[in-house]
């Protein structure tokens, strides 16, 4: 059975109307409405508020619905990748301070320098790439 149904069987058990659920979860009645057709689906922590909600176990509520799973496993993906990349950017902004404070206390040595320059051209080449493969 499709999660739409699902959520449309639960929330009518639970007696409740669209309204109420999107005043109890936070988000629109439109939003509640777009579930339960299928046009969009609710993320991880809008299902877990939902099964909260209509007393339905996560399990039941999603088992045997493989384009939900799949949403949800591409969702989780998408978080993961945006944490990899905003730990790519504090790596970078790191290294940059570290470059300039380096620079700044041992000025006079080039071959310091020069390995300061090349530590901190990895680093804004290791954040292009980070950038680029999330595009």
């Amino acid at each position: 059975m499709k999660i739409g149904v699902k959520l449309k069987e639960a929330r009518l058990q639970a007696g409740l109307t669209q309204e109420n659920v999107a005043e109890e979860i936070q988000v629109t009645r439109q939003t509640i409405s777009n579930w339960e057709t299928e046009k969009s689906f609710p993320d991880i922590v809008s299902v877990i508020k939902l099964s909260t909600l209509y007393n339905i176990s996560l399990d039941k509520l999603l088992k045997g619905d493989e384009e939900m799973i799949e949403h949800l496993e591409k969702s989780t993906n998408i978080v993961k990748s945006n944490q990899k990349l905003i730990i790519a950017i504090i790596a970078n902004v790191m290294m940059i301070i570290a470059f300039i404070l380096f620079n700044g206390l041992i000025i006079s040595n080039q071959y310091l320098i020069m390995g300061g320059s090349a530590l901190g051209i990895i680093g804004t080449c290791y954040l292009f790439y980070q950038i680029i493969r999330k595009i």
